[in-house]
């Protein structure tokens, strides 16, 4: 293997490893902390791909090499962070446990995402980035806005949300991918939409805006959606 066609595969390493270690911190306690290494890992986990494009390598072990990674950094680290959230407030010791539907449904989508011809320009279901990006930025909402950290300090709700996400995860939805083909306003006003909402919601709210960037993603993934059919 020559040394220009590892580079993508050191960077997914990365996230793989950053993922690891966002678990370390999650187990620690810190949550705060872990979710942080998410945000980490999606930064490789774009190097890597635009690495790829940029110059011209790609492998069959470089593609089992990212869903290994993306099912620690995005599936596993998210579901450690569910779980402790639900289980420092849940007087039950297995309520907690119906969180790590994420981590099952992350390695189904990834799975399912390596052998779908259909997604080369939109998703279907849920990314598993998305996803982990939507529950890390949780306790951050949680902490920013007390009247949503009210709810998301009940177990059930927890639980309620990870069931959700993760049945969006393997969904058969057809969700926008910031892919261009041209740069023309009208083909791609949804994308430039949420690029717009992207800069607002991190601008105003910091971590806090992702999840809302992510529930407007979906929503404006419908509305395409609804525009097509028409």
């Amino acid at each position: 293997m020559s040394i220009k066609s590892f580079i993508p595969n050191a960077f997914t390493l990365l996230n793989l490893l950053s993922g690891v270690i966002g678990i370390i911190w999650v187990l620690q306690g810190d949550i705060y902390s872990g979710a942080y290494f998410i945000l980490i890992s999606a930064v490789f986990d774009f190097i890597d791909g635009f690495a790829a494009r940029l110059l011209k390598v790609s492998s069959e072990i470089g593609k089992q090499l990212d869903s290994l990674a993306d099912l620690v950094s995005f599936g596993v680290l998210p579901g450690f962070i569910l779980f402790q959230m639900s289980a420092v407030q849940s007087d039950s010791s297995i309520l907690p446990y119906f969180t790590l539907i994420i981590p099952l449904l992350s390695a189904y989508r990834l799975a399912k995402f390596n052998l779908d011809t259909r997604q080369s320009e939109q998703f279907i279901g849920l990314p598993t980035p998305a996803n982990a990006l939507f529950i890390c930025a949780l306790p951050y909402l949680a902490t920013s806005v007390p009247s949503v950290g009210i709810w998301l300090s009940i177990p059930i709700v927890l639980v309620g949300i990870s069931w959700v996400m993760a049945i969006l995860l393997v969904s058969e939805i057809p969700l926008i991918a910031l892919k261009f083909k041209t740069f023309s306003f009208k083909p791609n006003v949804f994308r430039y939409s949420l690029i717009v909402l992207g800069i607002l919601f991190i601008a105003f709210l910091g971590l806090a805006g992702i999840p809302w960037l992510i529930l407007s993603y979906i929503g404006l993934s419908l509305v395409e959606n609804g525009k097509m059919r028409k």
